[in-house]
């Protein structure tokens, strides 16, 4: 709303008016609106805020995916998010080359699907990976066969299951890979029509480069529209328990193997005599019998232990442990 006059100021303007200190012609040309053209066939229904969170939620999603895919790849693997924009799903369908990836991927609550599509070359360079090459591409591009679709799939379901948690501060989705379509006929998901916003992402795995890009529909997303702003995103993102981390991390060390040996004792020999060592000869090392061992976790020196049996084996008792004193 304008700013509201009060008499006197109209008074004073009328006066001037009058006597010509203002021009109406000048006053006519000092302010030009903007009108920008609007397509009622393509609505704008994803702002530039809608698309800035969008953008946000990919980042976290592409920080996963560089964390825990080279766990199944044992490749180094980067992910950057390169834009996103609005159109309509005929210009996505149309733009798809053929062999294509797409995965068609549930995300309830909501309703309807999104697409992942994947560059042929990613998928390619993942399966000659898994399957124990050195994680290369095909110079010529070839349909994928029941065998690479099955593999791939496993991968699919890797990443759409990391969707889960760049989601939680919108809603919270159980994303869920529902099958991978190599035809773009067949993965008409909404009308031709439809708006949908595309976040593309550059995915390199070891020196294999391509794009992954998210279709996201609008009618999948209108039910948290209004949660899609970096304001609404923020303000809900969880304080995370310290505790929670520890007691995940200490699952984790719980499972790892490490090596632990206990030391008898060492001794020192020439390498003749080492050389001309035959069963039932003697060495004598620097340990008493009643005399505590080393015991190291890695190379580390931890405990302190007696030996002896256990059960019939050769074992030790911890009599002491060793900590490391602060610096």
């Amino acid at each position: 709303m304008g700013e509201v006059l009060s008499q006197s100021e109209i008074d004073n303007l009328l006066k001037a008016l009058s006597s010509g200190e203002l021009d109406v012609d000048e006053m006519k040309n000092t302010e030009e609106k903007q009108v920008k053209n609007y397509d009622f066939a393509r609505p704008s229904k994803f702002s530039k805020e809608h698309l800035r969170t969008l953008e946000i939620i990919f980042e976290h999603f592409g920080r996963l995916l560089a964390t825990n895919l080279p766990a199944y790849l044992r490749k180094s693997v980067s992910v950057d998010v390169v834009n996103s924009e609005v159109v309509i799903y005929s210009e996505f369908s149309n733009a798809l080359s053929n062999p294509v990836l797409l995965g068609v991927v549930g995300m309830q609550p909501l309703s309807g699907n999104i697409i992942m599509e994947m560059a042929s070359n990613l998928g390619f360079a993942i399966v000659d990976r898994l399957l124990g090459g050195a994680g290369n591409s095909l110079d010529k591009e070839r349909d994928f066969s029941e065998i690479e679709l099955s593999i791939l799939e496993r991968i699919f379901t890797v990443c759409v299951n990391l969707m889960q948690e760049p989601w939680e501060n919108v809603v919270k989705v159980n994303p869920r890979l529902e099958r991978i379509e190599t035809n773009s006929q067949f993965a008409q998901i909404i009308s031709p029509s439809e708006t949908i916003a595309i976040v593309t992402i550059n995915l390199k795995i070891g020196d294999v480069e391509g794009l992954v890009n998210i279709c996201l529909p609008f009618a999948t997303l209108e039910p948290v529209m209004d949660k899609l702003n970096t304001k609404y995103w923020f303000s809900n993102m969880q304080e995370k328990d310290t505790n929670t981390y520890e007691d995940a991390i200490e699952t984790v060390i719980d499972k790892a193997m490490i090596p632990v040996k206990a030391v008898l004792g060492t001794s020192k020999i020439s390498v003749s005599d080492f050389a001309n060592l035959q069963i039932g000869d003697i060495i004598r090392i620097d340990k008493k019998v009643d005399q505590e061992l080393e015991v190291f976790v890695g190379n580390i020196k931890k405990f302190k232990a007696l030996p002896g049996y256990y059960e019939d084996k050769y074992a030790v008792r911890v009599t002491e442990v060793i900590r490391k004193e602060s610096e």
